[in-house]
């Protein structure tokens, strides 16, 4: 007695394989790029938010006159005292192997540093305030990823406040 066999002949196996080779062929480029985009997206977002800071310290500023008070004016001279402004930031946190943010790019994996060094050296800074308001300087957020020959970076404008 004849049996009647019902499946996919070899032909059509090795078609459907082929197309799904050429479907994953094209496809893995577009995502294996995806990480350094991630990494500028998230430095730029890093440098969005210390602008946002100096921004919203200068005006603290400003509505007390230049004076020092806390929770609404904190004298910035220099890039790194950006790390002052961004809130949940406290001098402990510098050397916490989970902070957000670092002063050190020796210590840091993973984290971000501000300067005002626009060479791959993050840990320097310079003072740039001379007169309040009118000094600005351009800074640079760092991302700190160990291993990295060529790390990612975004700047922003440090407007000083000098009270």
């Amino acid at each position: 007695m004849k049996r009647n066999q019902s499946g996919f002949t070899m032909i059509e196996l090795i078609v459907v394989i082929v197309i799904l080779g050429i479907l994953a062929a094209t496809a893995l480029p577009k995502f294996i790029d995806l990480t350094s985009d991630a990494k500028q997206s998230a430095v730029k977002g890093a440098a969005g938010a210390a602008g946002s800071a100096v921004s919203l310290n200068y005006a603290g500023c400003a509505a007390k006159g230049f004076t020092v008070t806390t929770n609404y004016c904190v004298a910035v001279t220099k890039c790194s005292d950006v790390y002052n402004l961004i809130q949940g930031y406290s001098a402990t946190a510098a050397s916490n192997s989970s902070a957000f943010w670092k002063q050190s790019a020796s210590t840091a994996s993973g984290t971000f540093s501000i300067s005002s060094a626009a060479s791959t050296t993050a840990d320097q800074d310079t003072t740039v305030v001379s007169t309040t308001g009118t000094t600005t300087a351009t800074c640079y957020v760092w991302e700190n990823s160990t291993g990295t020959t060529s790390p990612v970076k975004a700047s922003f404008t440090l407007v000083a406040t000098a009270p």
